[in-house]
């Protein structure tokens, strides 16, 4: 999904990437200052304050991991993932939590006139919340709306993204859960237009008094888990096991072979520069050794990189060692070129780049090249999300590509609604999906979509040669029997 954050929001300190995620190195202080900044740039922004427990729901839900990928801030909230960013040898400075986040926003927003819209929680709670922080701070605007609970692609979306444009808010605290509230705000930024949405779980629960915070030691030692355990014992008991097992064996397993290995001895570190550059594209080489003091020292030069306006060609053919910080910043680079409109690819990868992709479950989030002439056919040849074509018996088929996410689905369901319409002999239509690298909410909104339509049309559809990623995505949302009925 695009980014559109431009780059100067982008926080100065190199970022980390714990399990796949960017983490972004930031104290509470500069996450306000770029919170205020990303409102005055008046563009949509979408947060996350990542816990243990998102990382391991990540592990096997490749559209939250994505989302994860994609945002335009990822704050640690959590003394656990403190741990281990120091264990992984690129410190964050401090959890900053949701819980403590938000509160504080509230006071400037009181004290600066943004407006405030809280979504999701229970009725009673976001009316305690709402009615509490008003009363606190008179000159505050804020709303609530607590919408009937559904699972997310049966929600009355329209209605909510009503009231959210009718009440114009500067900042949205959406409070569904993870990771339910993540897909809602993935599926909707954009379009909703808000400066920042972020999701705050139980926090409204906080804010209304339904819910008590622990001791202020218990969240400076990393044992808040405990007091909530003692409030919520049957909804978390069993996740807190499940979080612990998995976070303590991956994070284990990411430090072996990406940290530990760096006790080697390093060769010099290269001077980089451009190595080659054509009209629509500029290529660089990372250095053999890349990692904390490789980033630091900015041997990419990354302001003039995406200042460039070219497609970039990283060459990672002769890295023999990168560690959790290199793959951090291989995920800001992405993501702020793809912000741009253009392209990163990352030529022939060295196997330490791809084994190191492969452990964190990135490798789909790339795009890979073997040399320069195939990374310049990638960029000369992008194919559209959807065609029309033909099966070898002569049947009717579109096919999807690429990425089926909120940013392009309606220019694909134009396409398969029209198609839809014609007279189609048989009356059946298949949609290959071999080509679809990764769908989101959206996309697998438009598949439902598609799919009760041709059935009021009396048109028989197949979603075919559907991809692991996408399965995924399906799978989790349990419609596999509705959604994957392969043709007879």
């Amino acid at each position: 999904m695009t980014n559109p954050t431009p780059h100067r929001l982008t926080p100065a300190g190199p970022p980390i990437a714990i399990l796949g995620v960017p983490f972004d190195n930031l104290t509470t202080n500069e996450t306000v200052e770029l919170v205020e900044k990303m409102i005055s740039s008046r563009r949509p922004h979408y947060l996350v304050t990542a816990n243990v427990d998102f990382l391991v729901q990540a592990q096997e839900d490749v559209e939250l991991r994505r989302i994860l990928f994609d945002a335009h801030l990822v704050l640690c909230d959590g003394m656990p993932l403190v741990w281990a960013s120091r264990l992984l040898g690129n410190p964050l400075p401090e959890r900053v939590a949701g819980s403590d986040m938000v509160p504080l926003l509230i006071r400037i927003a009181a004290q600066k006139g943004y407006r405030l819209f809280f979504l999701g929680g229970t009725p009673e709670s976001t009316a305690q919340a709402v009615a509490r922080l008003k009363a606190e701070h008179p000159q505050l605007t804020a709303v609530g709306y607590s919408p009937p609970f559904h699972h997310l692609l049966e929600m009355d979306h329209e209605e909510i993204k009503r009231r959210i444009h009718e009440a114009k808010p500067d900042f949205l605290f959406v409070s569904f859960g993870c990771p339910k509230q993540e897909k809602w705000i993935a599926m909707h930024y954009q379009s909703l237009g808000v400066p920042v949405s972020v999701g705050v779980g139980g926090t409204i629960d906080f804010l209304a008094g339904q819910l008590k915070r622990a001791p202020a030691w218990m969240q400076r030692t990393g044992t808040e888990w405990i007091f909530r355990m003692f409030q919520e014992p049957r909804r978390l008991l069993r996740r807190y096991i499940k979080d612990l097992w998995v976070f303590g064996r991956t994070i284990i397993t990411q430090w072996w072979q990406l940290q530990f290995r760096r006790r080697r001895p390093k060769p010099n570190l290269e001077i980089i520069a451009p190595v080659q550059m054509e009209e629509d594209w500029q290529s660089l080489k990372l250095p053999a050794w890349f990692d904390l003091k490789a980033v630091r020292d900015d041997v990419l030069l990354l302001d003039q990189v995406l200042a460039d306006g070219r497609h970039c060609l990283l060459e990672t053919t002769h890295v023999q060692f990168i560690d959790s910080t290199g793959v951090g910043f291989l995920i800001r680079l992405q993501k702020q070129i793809r912000a741009t409109g253009r392209q990163l690819v990352l030529l022939a990868p060295s196997q330490v780049v791809t084994r190191a992709l492969e452990l964190m479950r990135l490798s789909g989030f790339f795009v890979l090249a073997p040399d320069f002439a195939a990374a310049q056919q990638l960029i000369r040849t992008r194919e559209p999300n959807a065609e029309v074509g033909a099966q070898p018996d002569g049947t009717t088929s579109i096919f999807w590509r690429g990425e089926i996410i909120a940013a392009n689905a309606e220019d694909v369901w134009r396409l398969t609604e029209m198609q839809l319409g014609h007279a189609l002999t048989p009356r059946q239509l298949i949609i290959d999906l071999s080509g679809v690298r990764f769908i989101d909410s959206t996309g697998l909104g438009l598949m439902i979509r598609t799919r009760k339509l041709a059935r009021r049309q009396g048109v028989r559809v197949y979603f075919s040669n559907a991809q692991p990623a996408v399965k995924n995505v399906v799978r989790l949302a349990r419609l596999e029997g509705f959604l994957l009925e392969e043709p007879a």
